[in-house]
């Protein structure tokens, strides 16, 4: 769905802000449109939180009149500021990771910020990341404030993927291929592993395996300059380390062997909430 919408959580807050900065950079990549959602959860007994709204009591026509304001302000300014993109923004009801999970499926991309306001509030917080990261219909993106790298740097910053083998991780090794094409920069894979007894042995088939699944993309993206590294041990603290260098850390759902069940637990949340760049989960649709 190379055409369709960058879908980006939005609710006014500086992460937000942040998430729809990098979705407007993808864009002008991809040329892509950028949607902004703002989704309200429906709170019977306490009431809701809008951005700069004393909370009452829900549905407030005139705290919906200042979010509708706030929302399509936003999409105006970015597209004035972007030429040629195509920025408009929507309201939605209901909890945010299952909206904008049902949303996804029309989306391009999924674009967030690790933590928000009102109807994000703490929704990258623990379990709800890893169910908007694992449930969704298209590659998930968690931007941290602060945590973008520099696009004017040199050398350049690589996209990074976590490959094993697996599909997920091969699908993940598709989309930062394309990404690492787009912007004219490195890819760099990386393959955790595992080492037997005799762990030199076993390098040139981890190595092999890995330039197998790296030929077609070779062949698609023959400018495209790609570097492998085999690191032994924790996926997570190798991607982490990985992620100071990166400009985007790219993995799969899941995985088997240095990543398995790496998007099912504290690893997510770890990558989350501890990467220094953007991560991309991928997930086949």
């Amino acid at each position: 769905m190379r055409d369709a919408d960058i879908l980006v959580g939005y609710d006014g807050s500086t992460d937000a802000s942040t998430a729809l900065n990098w979705a407007l950079e993808e864009a002008r990549h991809s040329g892509q449109p950028v949607r902004l959602a703002y989704v309200f959860e429906w709170l019977t007994v306490a009431g809701w939180v809008g951005p700069g709204v004393v909370p009452g009591v829900w549905p407030d026509d005139t705290a919906r009149r200042q979010v509708e304001d706030l929302v399509r302000k936003a999409a105006g300014d970015a597209a004035a500021a972007n030429p040629g993109l195509t920025v408009t923004g929507e309201v939605y009801d209901g909890p945010p990771a299952l909206v904008l999970q049902e949303r996804s499926a029309e989306a391009g991309m999924l674009v967030l910020g690790s933590r928000g306001h009102g109807g994000f509030g703490g929704l990258l917080a623990g379990s709800t990341a890893v169910a908007v990261a694992a449930q969704a219909h298209c590659p998930v993106v968690v931007v941290r404030d602060g945590a973008v790298a520099a696009t004017t740097d040199a050398p350049p910053s690589p996209v990074t993927v976590g490959v094993d083998g697996s599909e997920p991780s091969l699908v993940a090794l598709g989309f930062a291929a394309e990404r690492a094409a787009q912007r004219q920069v490195p890819l760099r894979v990386l393959h955790a592993w595992t080492p037997g007894p005799n762990a030199e042995a076993g390098v040139p088939d981890e190595r092999a395996s890995v330039e197998e699944a790296l030929e077609p993309w070779r062949r698609t993206f023959t400018e495209l300059s790609i570097s492998v590294d085999l690191v032994a041990g924790s996926p997570a603290a190798m991607l982490i380390e990985a992620s100071r260098a990166a400009r985007l850390v790219v993995v799969g759902t899941r995985g088997r062997g240095g990543l398995a069940g790496m998007l099912l637990g504290s690893v997510s949340q770890q990558l989350i909430q501890h990467a220094h760049c953007p991560i991309a989960v991928v997930r086949e649709r």
